[in-house]
């Protein structure tokens, strides 16, 4: 069965750091292409980077030059490297393919930038 985890959220001052990480068993990730999302309360789910089996990768226009997807492939991890963060860069981040599948979501991890 498929389970990521998602870790590494917290509460960041507006222009700081996080590190997402996205523990995956069940599927590869060096495979299958991976993508973050994030959902603010009562928005919509929307991808904000993903990363494909040949390492080639995408960031949503909101956080391009700010985040950077990677992954781990002997961790089976992705990570996502959030800097310069911004207070509408609050939401719940989830991991998941792309395109996505519904079994796969998680809990997500909160990520909330102050200001």
């Amino acid at each position: 069965q498929v389970q990521l985890v998602e870790s590494g959220g917290g509460l960041v001052q507006a222009g700081g750091s996080l590190r997402l990480s996205c523990a995956a068993s069940g599927l590869f990730v060096s495979i299958a292409t991976m993508g973050w999302y994030r959902q603010a309360p009562g928005k919509q789910r929307d991808l904000v980077a993903a990363i494909n089996r040949g390492g080639s990768t995408n960031t949503a226009d909101s956080v391009k030059g700010r985040f950077t997807i990677s992954r781990d492939n002997a961790k089976n991890t992705v990570y996502l490297q959030m800097n310069s963060l911004k207070s509408e860069d609050t939401a719940v981040y989830y991991c998941n393919t792309n395109p996505s599948v519904k079994a796969y979501w998680g809990q997500g991890t909160q990520v909330t930038v102050s200001s």
